[in-house]
């Protein structure tokens, strides 16, 4: 009795743990070796942003512009539309995902052993299969060079979208972008050397 009150702690121990983890996104960057981040000073958006496939700005595609120019003005760039060094261009889209988990339980069953005069238990093993159906959103930063038009630089968050409120999405949005920014090491006029 004691093993499976500790086991179903350790499963519940698991699960809240996993799903803490599951609350900020996962995030990947990578940067071109061969760019030369000195150079950039000055970025503008890119005309039309592929977060604007349908050719209108949108409330979230706003909220995404505005957290990422907050972020690239803190690195010290300056917006310039006429002639920027950085083009910034924004994706996101989502996804239908479905989590299969399958996970061995142990149960008993007690029967009459005529041989002991008593019951007994006997242990059996089975399987268990969850199916969690969620919807996964990505978010992708690129960062290109305008003069060469080659991406210097790319961030991506990917994390599980649930229902929230429309107060809620604003700072949502603006956490996602954060995360991506810290992956992103320079600052305007800086070596090509990324800081520690």
């Amino acid at each position: 009795m004691k093993t499976r009150v500790v086991a179903r702690l350790f499963v519940v121990s698991l699960l809240l743990l996993l799903a803490a983890c599951a609350s900020t996104p996962r995030v990947a960057s990578q940067a071109d070796p061969s760019a030369d981040f000195s150079r950039y000073r000055s970025f503008a958006f890119f005309s039309p942003l592929a977060l604007e496939q349908h050719g209108y700005t949108t409330i979230t595609s706003n909220r995404v512009r505005a957290a990422v120019r907050t972020q690239m003005e803190a690195r010290g760039y300056v917006f310039d539309e006429a002639n920027p060094d950085l083009w910034v261009n924004l994706n996101a889209y989502l996804q239908d995902k479905t989590q299969i988990t399958t996970m061995p339980e142990v149960d008993y069953d007690y029967y009459y052993s005529y041989r002991a005069r008593s019951y007994v238990a006997v242990p059996y093993w089975r399987d268990r299969t969850d199916v969690r159906q969620y919807t996964e959103g990505t978010l992708n930063v690129d960062v290109v060079d305008a003069r060469r038009k080659q991406l210097v630089w790319e961030g991506v968050a990917v994390g599980t979208v649930g229902r929230i409120k429309p107060e809620q999405r604003g700072e949502r949005i603006d956490a996602a972008v954060a995360a991506i920014f810290a992956d992103y090491p320079y600052r305007a006029g800086m070596s090509a050397q990324p800081l520690p």
